[in-house]
């Protein structure tokens, strides 16, 4: 959907006049996964696809909701003085109105807010960063909010942590907010320094692969891993000092991970040391045009994240398995949170459209389903479409 139709569809739901319209991304992980949370750096970039809002600001306050994705549940309504999370898909752009307003930022009325999105469902892509974000993007526009987008992305990892219940670092709502078109985006998370490295179209071809495998992070998959993580930080602060476990070099490590008596607790604490490491040696890599050291880390950053981390799949586990044997490819990873989504792989160019066929009769051949192969490009992060009219404020 358009930005035109889905004002048309502002007028048909809510029979109003759009008055902004804007627009989030939503996030591919190059490499880095499972670092944010453990004070490291992370190495995503906005993609092409993303979700778009239409709004109008309402003269009392009410909200209400409305999503093409969920046409079949109608218009969420609530009140802004008492909003409640029912475990609807409208629990995320009410959680970034709490988030926004203990940051600090007035809403003085309501607003009414349509929304489509071009993500797959259920891909990893970060579709809940990207509603949250394009929901502050929209109330910044309405209520001439000073919303920097550093602000705009700890907003919505508060909505996330403290209101939707998952314990997710920064990473998908930084570059959700912040990206930057045909660049990836290297975030200290610690101190939110960033940087911007360039993905030159004509090198390097981003190819997604949705295994159609569902994960649900809320679940408790992923705070379960979060817990473990720092479960390993306190074993490991009692022998060395570190801020964080990505404060630590492998060799540190190394020399004391026998402070970590858990086993699953070590395992996952070696994933976010090398994981770490592996994204500084990956950008390396990528600024000097060495996009097969880049492969080759990804590799071994699938290899963690499946046997240390515990967060793959088998179907995952097949795509990138099968990506690693084929002409034209750079590297293959699992991408996201886990436990389903997507593979990324980086490809050249002139290979991409045969990596596509390929890897989709391969999987159907070994698991009975097409999978939705995507070529996307590295995209800008949220941004308005349409200017509030004078005349509406």
């Amino acid at each position: 959907m358009n930005q035109e139709r889905l004002e048309e569809l502002l007028k048909t739901v809510m029979g109003k006049q759009a008055q902004t319209v804007c627009f989030a991304p939503g996030r591919v992980n190059l490499i880095g996964e499972h670092t944010d949370y453990n004070g490291g750096y992370v190495f995503p970039c906005a993609i092409d696809a993303g979700i778009l809002c239409a709004g109008v600001r309402r003269s009392d306050r009410r909200v209400r909701l409305f999503s093409t994705r969920f046409a079949e549940k109608g218009v969420a309504e609530d009140d802004m003085d008492s909003l409640r999370l029912t475990g609807e898909w409208s629990d995320y752009p009410k959680a970034m109105m709490l988030a926004l307003s203990r940051f600090g930022y007035e809403l003085p009325y309501g607003a009414d807010l349509v929304y489509d999105s071009d993500l797959p469902d259920g891909a990893g892509l970060s579709s809940s960063a990207a509603i949250e974000i394009v929901t502050g993007a929209v109330l910044r526009e309405l209520f001439d909010l000073p919303l920097t987008g550093q602000v705009l992305a700890l907003a919505g990892q508060f909505a996330e942590n403290q209101f939707i219940g998952v314990q997710c670092g920064i990473m998908d709502q930084f570059a959700s907010s912040m990206g930057r078109e045909d660049h990836a985006l290297l975030l200290n998370t610690r101190t939110l320094e960033y940087t911007y490295a360039p993905l030159p179209a004509d090198k390097i071809a981003l190819v997604l692969v949705n295994s159609g495998v569902r994960h649900s992070l809320a679940a408790g998959a992923y705070n379960e891993r979060r817990q473990q993580c720092e479960d390993a930080l306190a074993a490991l602060k009692k022998v060395v000092p570190a801020a964080s476990l990505c404060a630590l070099s492998p060799a540190q490590f190394r020399q004391y991970a026998d402070a970590v008596r858990d086993e699953q607790c070590r395992k996952r604490a070696r994933h976010a040391v090398s994981e770490n490491e592996r994204t500084r040696q990956a950008v390396s890599a990528l600024n000097t045009g060495d996009y097969d050291r880049f492969g080759a880390l990804m590799k071994q950053s699938h290899c963690s994240l499946r046997d240390d981390y515990e967060v793959s799949c088998e179907e995952l586990d097949f795509l990138a398995g099968t990506a690693w044997t084929m002409d034209g490819v750079y590297g293959a990873r699992m991408t996201g949170g886990g436990f389903g989504g997507c593979t990324v792989n980086l490809v050249k160019p002139e290979y991409a459209g045969t990596f596509a066929r390929r890897i989709s009769a391969a999987y159907e051949k070994r698991y009975g389903m097409v999978p939705g192969v995507y070529a996307v490009r590295p995209g800008q992060g949220q941004r308005k479409l349409k200017d509030v009219s004078c005349e509406s404020k």
